[in-house]
């Protein structure tokens, strides 16, 4: 793929404006556009399973439109394996549709992955205790944790032992044991140790995997490289060459082969792959103002709605619709309603603000901030009692509301006061 390049200016999101957008669903909005999904999941067809973990972006309709392009789905919560069922996932099949992967299982998931059969990956001894003791002679999936991980924050690093994540490399044998105890089948290995896999960490990754195929031995019918496949934010980022990401796991998967003597499925498991560049936030420009050095362009939307800078401190690209438009630059820090110092979409990992180089802009005009379609919506919350924003999925030219505006009386409607006089 070649580089990428943003432009400040946007009038539409394929092919639909961006000011009817605002007009019609109110801002901040999501918005999704289907070419690119439809596009990144071509992208990887080379893999006999693409698996989506839809933690990125749950929407049903999402979930609707992965289906329909033959992709399948990872769940992370029962939430999310409703989700699923909502969007007409079979609980079963072969490969499984829906798995679940975790860490642990409370009991109201427990209850529905054993009413359902629905397939677990585990990433604890203890889910292989609580799932055998619930469904002896089940099929499982063991996600292992090889003891180093990768990713562009330490908070998606989700290899080595800062992880929470995965069985630790060395406890297999324990888990095999467990397993024989309960009669379990483990049919599938998972490896994924963080976001932005680069070629020479995911060589490491397969050599891990093979080592660890090999002590559980020939009931293994399935692996999975995981995610974490890059997403260009910057014009400086690089794709992964997906050509060789495939073939180092393809090699991995064949020495299996010729090891067990039978066929293995290779499947991959992207989130933000296949959502991030689809995703846009449009927000309008409600104050500009100068504070010492700083110009701030504050909009309407916070990290109640995009929450990666102040957690990660990610960059996204932005642009800007003006009802004016200006081929003037200037500096400024892009800054949120909420009452909080760190509501700014500019800042770098630690909290430090940072400037960022956009078209003159004054207040109606609309700010959108780009490739916001992984880790964004899902991440909302109602801080500052800020109500839900939409979400917008546009397609073949038509914008469709996938889900709706929260309301005041939503905001408020599961809560009482008690009577304690």
């Amino acid at each position: 793929m070649s580089p990428v390049q943003f432009d400040l200016q946007r009038r539409e999101i394929a092919g639909v404006g961006v000011r009817d957008l605002a007009e019609k669903f109110g801002t901040p909005c999501y918005v999704y556009e289907t070419d690119t999904i439809r596009q990144r999941v071509a992208d990887l067809f080379a893999f006999d399973v693409i698996r989506y973990a839809q933690k990125a972006c749950s929407n049903i309709a999402i979930l609707h439109l992965m289906r329909q392009l033959g992709v399948l789905v990872d769940s992370v919560s029962g939430g999310e394996i409703h989700r699923a069922f909502a969007a007409g996932y079979a609980a079963q099949g072969g490969p499984p549709q829906i798995v679940y992967t975790a860490d642990i299982f409370d009991e109201e998931t427990l209850d529905l992955v054993v009413e359902h059969g629905i397939h677990v990956n585990c990433g604890s001894p203890d889910m292989l205790e609580q799932i055998g003791r619930r469904l002896p002679g089940a099929g499982v999936t063991l996600r292992i944790n090889p003891g180093f991980g990768h990713g562009h924050s330490q908070k998606t690093n989700t290899g080595g032992p800062q992880s929470k994540h995965g069985i630790w490399h060395d406890q297999v044998d324990d888990c095999l044991q467990i397993a024989d105890r309960h009669g379990l089948a483990v049919t599938g290995l998972h490896m994924h140790i963080g976001s932005g896999t680069d070629l020479q960490h995911l060589a490491e990754v397969c050599g891990a995997m093979e080592a660890t195929a090999k002590i559980v031995g020939r009931s293994i019918t399935s692996i999975s490289a995981g995610g974490g496949l890059p997403t260009l934010y910057e014009e400086k980022d690089e794709y992964v060459d997906l050509e060789q990401y495939f073939q180092l796991w393809d090699a991995s998967r064949q020495r299996l082969q010729d090891e067990f003597g039978h066929r293995l499925s290779l499947e991959i498991e992207p989130g933000r792959y296949l959502v991030a560049e689809s995703g846009y936030l449009i927000t309008e420009i409600r104050a500009v103002k100068q504070m010492g050095e700083n110009l701030f362009y504050l909009v309407d939307a916070g990290f109640n709605n995009l929450a990666r800078p102040i957690l990660y401190g990610s960059y996204h690209p932005m642009s800007i619709c003006s009802q004016q438009p200006s081929d003037k630059m200037q500096s400024v820090v892009v800054g949120g309603p909420l009452c909080e110092s760190g509501d700014i979409f500019t800042q770098e990992e630690g909290g430090f603000v940072a400037t960022r180089e956009l078209p003159v802009a004054n207040v109606g005009d609309l700010l959108i901030i780009e490739r916001a379609g992984a880790y964004g919506f899902v991440m909302s919350s109602n801080y500052n009692s800020k109500p839900i924003s939409a979400e917008v999925l546009v397609h073949d030219g038509q914008p469709h509301l996938i889900r709706r505006r929260q309301t005041i009386d939503d905001l408020l409607g599961l809560e009482s006061i008690p009577g304690l006089e």
